[in-house]
């Protein structure tokens, strides 16, 4: 299911009774993030219920690797004390029109040498730049793209995408955020991403937009 923008503040939102959630993710960031928008619900990391898994992320688009991350994870929690926990998953990543192919669903592995070796957020967005040098403003155009699955069980499966329109600056701007929110400007924020207070990038970012969408699914 494709869901379009929208865009509510927390005060706004009737959100879905109060549950648990496996969030298919290391990272304590994209927790930390996922937890100011799910207010109410518990979000647990993999780590946390000692659950340890892997699965090649293959697909061709963002949707079918969250689709899979998903099952992968649900497949792991199976005869554990997780079963029965709905686990969400998500698949993100950064379109650069100027660089087709180059990101979208590789923007984690962008400049890996061996498609392995994973750089760090600086050397990543460096690198982006240098490639995007001297390009003026309207070949700059990118946007975050965020699809989202949360799988209740077997049979019960949501799906969203959203994305956030913007362009890639010729220089980082601010410290906030991660990855490469500082060389991304946001045409609806009309600021950085990475100068945007924490609340505030929520409302314009893609994964604000796609968890808004998903919890007007579970409503």
């Amino acid at each position: 299911m494709w869901i379009g923008t929208w865009i509510a503040s927390d005060r706004q939102m009737n959100y879905p009774q109060t549950m648990k959630i496996i969030l298919e993710s290391s990272n304590e960031h994209k927790k930390k993030e996922i937890e100011q928008l799910f207010i109410g619900h518990e979000i647990l990391l993999p780590k946390d219920l000692g659950i340890s898994f892997d699965c090649e992320e293959d697909g061709i688009t963002f949707i079918e690797n969250a689709m899979i991350k998903a099952k992968a994870l649900l497949d792991a929690a199976k005869g554990t004390k997780a079963q029965g926990i709905p686990v969400m998953a998500d698949d993100s990543g950064l379109i650069v029109d100027a660089l087709p192919d180059q990101l979208g669903v590789k923007t984690a592995r962008f400049g890996s040498p061996d498609g392995k070796t994973i750089l760090g957020a600086k050397e990543k967005y460096t690198l982006l730049l240098s490639r995007m040098e001297g390009l003026s403003q309207e070949k700059r155009s990118a946007r975050f793209v965020c699809a989202m699955v949360l799988r209740k069980d077997e049979w019960t499966t949501y799906c969203v995408q959203e994305s956030a329109e913007g362009r890639i600056q010729e220089q980082p701007e601010g410290e906030n955020g991660f990855g490469y929110d500082p060389v991304f400007y946001c045409n609806e924020a009309k600021s950085p991403m990475a100068l945007l207070p924490e609340g505030d990038k929520n409302l314009y970012s893609h994964r604000g937009k796609a968890s808004r969408a998903m919890l007007k699914l579970l409503s």
